[in-house]
């Protein structure tokens, strides 16, 4: 592109930034169909090596990235190792294929399966594409398609990125980041918010932009400005400036311009992530995910395994909140010791509380090294203020279950994550049970629309500022006000700074996200009233679709 242009998407953060293009190399051509003249044991023996290499790789990438990044890695490189995938791969060869084809065919075999299923499987097809781009690479001995290196700063742009490529990029190279695919919720979206890179993604026309094209990418706006004037630039430069410069400005409270208070918190996937959290402003822990134990073994951890690594996060943030949700996984996440059945729609299936009820085990086990964890760090004066909250939960009689169980520990503070419509639309009746109510917005928004938020033929519809999203949203937070119950944020909505300020207008009492968003947000809260708040909050309410109460809000807000 030569003259002046602008392409739209969805933003993430605050951002801006400005550079020549480089984009992602193309992936590796397909191998051809030809008969191994190598035979099947010196074919299988190139397949096993190569697997073996690049699962390490993962493997390593994710311990060095850390964060969700080593989770998503690490399933990669378990995918990558397969038993059904092996014995496809062999069954291709002992036909007389090669090593090169057999992957190539067997993982494509294996990815429309999963593609099939949906959920949490669904999109892991993906992640499968990229696996099989690796071990193809390792046979072939070439490298495998990645992040390019131009040798200067620049900005990225591909169709969208494999997490083992988004883990890893280079920070000082990497200027900002435009996808033509995903959406707010995908796993760039997520790991850009958590490194801090400015990107806009789902962006018609990204795809056309050619290597060495100057653009400034505009996450506030969503927008990217192709060959620029030089007025453009230097005012894109004055705003990055004057973001770098709020962002090391002294830390102070999550807060409205009218004092009105708003506690910002992060969500953390571990307690590694603790310390940077602090460091970021965090007051404390609004989504502690306990997946990161139970996600990488064939068994249930013990209360003692367990009980080590929340007592280190409690003694993180003594005297602070911290909300811990109990194991959040079912069937769109098998667990072989919870439940590993097969489903035809696993995000409608037994997930959540729904599977912890059905291994009630498990879930006593983990209210037992949450107590335990709390009180050893009491005992040196290192308590956390534990909250704890079940996630999936749909009636009111789901939250009396938990609440009452949750009690038989001395949890004195239990809630529910309002993920399921029937729950925001009961949720006068689900906050007379519990303590607090806690929304997660991906899922929130993936129920309400019809929309699986993980599969990439309709991120369209997964747009948490949806007004259908937003009313019940406004019903919850209507019902914790009446009651005198809070209302936390814990979906990725809340790093959106424009809708945080909707967020809170419609009721939210705080807010929790990913802690590279917690500047932005801050700043964003700092420039308006409560009145201001609500005053956005139903201009985005009257719109009658996403895109439209995004720029409703955005007027009403300047």
């Amino acid at each position: 592109m030569s003259t002046t242009t602008t392409l739209r998407g969805v933003g993430i953060g605050l951002g801006v930034a400005q550079g020549p293009v480089a984009r992602m190399a193309a992936p590796l051509p397909a191998p051809a169909d030809a008969p191994s003249t190598l035979g099947p044991d010196a074919e299988t023996a190139r397949v096993q090596e190569a697997i073996g290499v690049v699962a390490r790789e993962l493997e390593a990438r994710g311990a060095q990235a850390g964060g969700s990044a080593r989770d998503v890695l690490e399933a990669q490189a378990m995918m990558a190792e397969d038993p059904t995938l092996e014995a496809e791969v062999a069954t291709r060869i002992t036909a007389g294929k090669t090593a090169e084809f057999a992957v190539y065919d067997a993982f494509a075999s294996f990815r429309d399966q999963l593609t099939a299923v949906g959920g949490y499987l669904g999109e892991r097809a993906a992640d499968l594409d990229d696996v099989a781009q690796r071990v193809i690479a390792r046979l072939r001995g070439v490298a495998a398609p990645g992040v390019p290196e131009p040798g200067h700063p620049y900005v990225l742009v591909a169709t969208d990125l494999a997490p083992a490529d988004t883990a890893l990029l280079d920070l000082d190279q990497v200027l900002a980041l435009v996808t033509s695919e995903g959406g707010p919720t995908s796993h760039t979206a997520i790991l850009a918010r958590e490194k801090g890179i400015v990107a806009v993604v789902g962006t018609a026309g990204a795809l056309d932009l050619a290597d060495g094209d100057t653009v400034i990418v505009d996450a506030a706006a969503g927008v990217i400005t192709v060959s620029p004037s030089e007025d453009e630039r230097a005012a894109a430069q004055r705003r990055a400036d004057a973001r770098s410069a709020a962002a090391s400005a002294p830390l102070t409270p999550g807060a409205l311009a009218d004092g009105t208070a708003v506690p910002l918190l992060a969500n953390l996937g571990s307690p590694d992530g603790a310390a940077e959290a602090v460091a970021l402003g965090a007051e404390g822990v609004g989504l502690f995910r306990t997946e990161f134990l139970f996600l990488s073994s064939n068994t249930a951890p013990t209360v003692a395994q367990q009980r080590t690594s929340y007592e280190k996060l409690f003694r993180a943030f003594a005297g602070k909140k911290v909300v811990v949700r109990v194991l959040d996984a079912g069937a769109d996440k098998p667990l072989p010791f919870l439940n590993d059945a097969h489903e035809e729609n696993p995000a409608l299936g037994l997930r959540g509380l729904r599977a912890l009820r059905a291994s009630e085990d498990i879930l006593r086990e983990q209210l037992t090294a949450l107590a335990e964890a709390n009180a050893a760090a009491a005992a040196d004066g290192e308590a956390a203020d534990l909250w704890v909250m079940a996630p999936m939960v749909a009636t009111v009689e789901e939250t009396e279950y938990f609440v009452a169980l949750a009690r038989e520990y001395d949890v004195k503070t239990a809630g529910v994550m309002v993920e399921v419509p029937s729950a925001a639309l009961l949720a006068d009746r689900v906050l007379a049970q519990a303590d607090f109510a806690s929304i997660g917005t991906n899922d929130l928004t993936q129920y309400t629309l019809a929309a699986d938020r993980l599969l990439g033929s309709v991120a369209s519809f997964q747009d948490p500022w949806h007004p259908a999203v937003l009313r019940l949203i406004q019903s919850v937070g209507a019902a914790g006000a009446a009651l005198g119950k809070p209302v936390g944020i814990c979906g990725e909505a809340a790093a959106d700074p424009l809708l945080a300020v909707v967020l809170v207008g419609l009721g939210a009492t705080s807010l929790s996200m990913a802690p590279t968003a917690l500047a932005d947000v801050r700043q964003s809260l700092l420039s308006h009233s409560l009145d201001d708040a609500r005053r956005v909050a139903e201009a985005a309410l009257a719109a009658n679709d996403a895109a439209t109460a995004r720029a409703a809000a955005r007027a009403a807000a300047s």
